[in-house]
């Protein structure tokens, strides 16, 4: 996808008279681009959209208005985007009891690491890969940014019209697997750049 830059963004005065409507409009593109694998992850697809509203709202907590800060902004969640060909996800982890929070949290420990989140279309996987930063050996972080690079066999997997296509999670104290929604593999399918006709062909 193509970068955002600082004309692409919304000037403050501006955005804070269209902010509510804007706002709704991104949650509404959030709910299809959202998806829970099992209890205790959740997936939210990022695209231009989605990131664009979270640099605006940065800009108008922070009071960001050198231009210098802005494009610092922007270079940082601008690496959330997906190059092409790729899908790129925000991935949280949900822990709900605030007394078993490191407990759990620590579980998860090397979820960022090898084969442990894929998307899966037919026979074919495409694994995560995750941004550095978000783990060290004694602690995991929340929220983890992963990228997905899918294979030609995946992608016509994806198009198949009978082809069912999930995301799973693989790890030593997590196992869960989520089916993908039509919403969804819509969403994916226009982030890869390809036909979103419907899958039963309608």
């Amino acid at each position: 996808m193509r970068p955002l830059t600082q004309e692409d963004l919304i000037p403050q005065r501006d955005y804070e008279r269209q902010r509510d409507s804007f706002r709704r409009r991104i949650i509404e593109m959030k709910q299809r681009r959202r998806i829970s694998v099992g209890e205790q992850v959740t997936l939210i697809f990022e695209n231009r959209d989605t990131i664009q509203f979270q640099i605006q709202e940065m800009i108008r907590v922070e009071h960001i208005f050198d231009p210098v800060k802005v494009q610092d902004e922007l270079d940082i969640y601008n690496a959330l985007l997906p190059a092409e060909g790729e899908l790129s996800a925000t991935l949280f982890i949900e822990i709900t009891e605030s007394d078993r929070i490191k407990q759990d949290l620590d579980s998860f420990q090397g979820i960022d690491r090898g084969k442990s989140v894929a998307l899966a279309a037919g026979p074919f996987k495409v694994f995560g890969e995750f941004e550095g930063g978000h783990s060290k050996e004694d602690k995991i972080s929340a929220v983890h940014f992963v990228r997905f690079r899918p294979t030609r066999d995946f992608v016509e997997a994806l198009l198949g019209a009978r082809q069912a296509a999930s995301i799973l999670v693989d790890h030593a104290a997590y196992k869960a697997e989520a089916p993908v929604s039509e919403e969804l593999w819509r969403e994916w399918l226009e982030d890869l750049g390809l036909p979103t006709a419907s899958k039963t062909g309608a």
